[in-house]
């Protein structure tokens, strides 16, 4: 019975959400970026116009499309206008190098590229041997555009009504590629529904509010910004202020400007607004929530920022891409009890630390995190090996590992397979391993992260030479300059004779890091 009913009566995507939104709340502020500024009413009205003119240039139901760009109102209005289409998002971190891209850009076999004019020479070298059919220019008003770049603005349809589309809450929604602990990322497929159901936990956990005025600083290619921030505020129907660098100097003024009351950065940015001369020039007495992730704060900063914030209350969220991302908090109650701790589940995660047989761990004890989530992705695209090993044993596997005390606080120890973050990105050492190894000179490398004031860790490459050669700490960071990204470049090279290894020759990264404590200058914040 039933089946003949349309079942977009009952359906809930993302389009569906802001739809919503715009219907409950017409004339709240949504949107402000530069000198642009939007309702709800508004911001739907142009995500449908959007919509219709990717369609318009061939993007239907199940298309890729890339986006490569700064925060800006075009990047939260292409988010919403793909959804709306059935697409399918692909936000490229604008860090990576033309190499980088193009292994993204192929992999997820997106159509169309979305880059702001200082990518395009990147995503121009990165298109080429690829699928991408169509190239679209965001920013300016499409004068001197390139050959072959559709300026943004031509996308603008006169059509505000929304597209029809067969769409369902399965659908997927986004594929973002992870840094992974492979020399390659992996493309975790995330749903609507998965996307939404983490909003959920986010709105209740992080306490995101209607009357909130969020700013968005860090970067919405990374699921952080996107997922836990601007999107739980577009379904509550928050006023959302985008900038495009979270540096002090644009962040304070801000917050001052337009009286935020929400900011989430990773630990390296709250310490830069700390240490900023504009931080006690500026009125700040709207700030109310505070949020950090990436990284665990250090209880210096957390009792600083306490002193000099004392209306702010502070969250830790924790969690990985696969979770759409939310995964643990740590509530404003908690942040010195427990300092250090990720905290308990979040409203719809289940998690557990685990041994290598699947069993619960004690108290103090060492285990991986595992989850069961709607939250979670589908699987990773084109990889079910991956896939099949993430999810061994009906949980999902984080790779990181922890301990977790009576409470049920859980306490990040390590990464299993040596992930770095730093400032607020994750560092795969194995990827800059190998290409370190693309030195002819080098014989072992082991790639670590020891911990930093700014950075919280800092690559570090322990390096050792091959027999009768030299090779020097600038030639190998030139190297590496060539071929990554620049914050996985390390940031020091420390030179031994051997590398410290177990009776079956496993690197030791423990003892090297002990050994490099140090190794990265207080000072080195570049």
């Amino acid at each position: 019975m039933g089946s003949d009913i349309d079942r977009s009566i009952r359906r809930q995507t993302l389009g569906d959400l802001l739809r919503r939104t715009a219907a409950r709340r017409p004339a709240r502020l949504a949107i402000v970026c530069g000198d642009v500024s939007w309702t709800y009413a508004e911001f739907d009205a142009v995500c449908n116009r959007l919509a219709h003119g990717l369609a318009a240039r061939g993007l239907r139901a199940g298309d890729r499309l890339a986006l490569l760009s700064r925060n800006s109102h075009r990047f939260a209005a292409i988010r919403f206008a793909v959804a709306r289409l059935g697409a399918v998002l692909v936000p490229v971190n604008f860090m990576l190098t033309a190499e980088e891209v193009a292994y993204v850009l192929g992999h997820s076999g997106a159509r169309m590229l979305c880059a702001g004019d200082e990518f395009v020479p990147v995503a121009r070298d990165a298109v080429t041997g690829t699928a991408v059919e169509i190239l679209i220019r965001l920013d300016g008003d499409g004068s001197g555009a390139s050959p072959g770049w559709i300026p943004f603005a031509q996308l603008d349809s006169a059509d505000d009504q929304e597209p029809v589309v067969d769409l369902d809450t399965g659908d997927l929604a986004q594929i973002i590629y992870t840094s992974g602990t492979e020399s390659r990322p992996k493309g975790a497929m995330l749903t609507h529904d998965a996307v939404i159901w983490q909003y959920v936990s986010c709105i209740i956990d992080a306490e995101i509010g209607a009357d909130d005025i969020l700013l968005h600083a860090l970067p919405l290619y990374h699921c952080a910004q996107l997922d836990v921030f601007l999107g739980p505020a577009v379904y509550v129907g928050a006023s959302n202020v985008i900038v495009a660098h979270p540096q002090p100097e644009v962040v304070l003024p801000m917050i001052a400007r337009y009286q935020v009351t929400s900011f989430f950065a990773p630990p390296t940015v709250w310490i830069a607004l700390l240490r900023s001369p504009l931080f006690d020039q500026t009125d700040l007495s709207s700030l109310r929530k505070g949020y950090y992730g990436a990284a665990i704060m250090p209880v210096e900063v957390l009792n600083e920022l306490g002193r000099r914030l004392p209306q702010v209350r502070f969250w830790n969220l924790y969690g990985q891409t696969e979770i759409a991302p939310l995964a643990t908090v740590l509530q404003p109650d908690d942040q010195i009890r427990k300092a250090g701790s990720a905290g308990r589940p979040a409203l719809n995660v289940e998690t557990r630390v685990v041994d290598d047989a699947g069993r619960a761990v004690q108290p103090g004890e060492i285990g991986e995190i595992v989850h069961r989530s709607p939250h979670l992705l589908q699987g990773y695209y084109d990889d079910q090996e991956r896939t099949d090993a993430a999810f061994e044993g009906g949980w999902f596997h984080s790779g990181d590992l922890a301990t977790v005390d009576d409470e049920g606080y859980i306490t990040i120890v390590d990464r299993k397979k040596d992930m770095i973050k730093t400032g607020g990105e994750n560092v795969a050492s194995r990827e800059v391993e190998e290409t370190i190894y693309g030195v002819a000179s080098v014989s072992e490398v082991a790639v670590i992260g020891v911990p930093h004031p700014y950075w919280i860790e800092a690559v570090v490459a322990v390096v050792v030479s091959r027999p009768g050669q030299t090779v020097t700490e600038a030639e190998v960071i030139a190297h590496c300059r060539a071929h990554l990204a620049g914050f996985k470049v390390p940031k020091r090279v420390v030179f031994l004779e051997a590398l410290p290894k177990n009776p079956s020759g496993k690197v030791l990264k423990r003892e090297l890091r002990l050994r490099c404590q140090g190794a990265v200058p207080a000072g080195a914040a570049s």
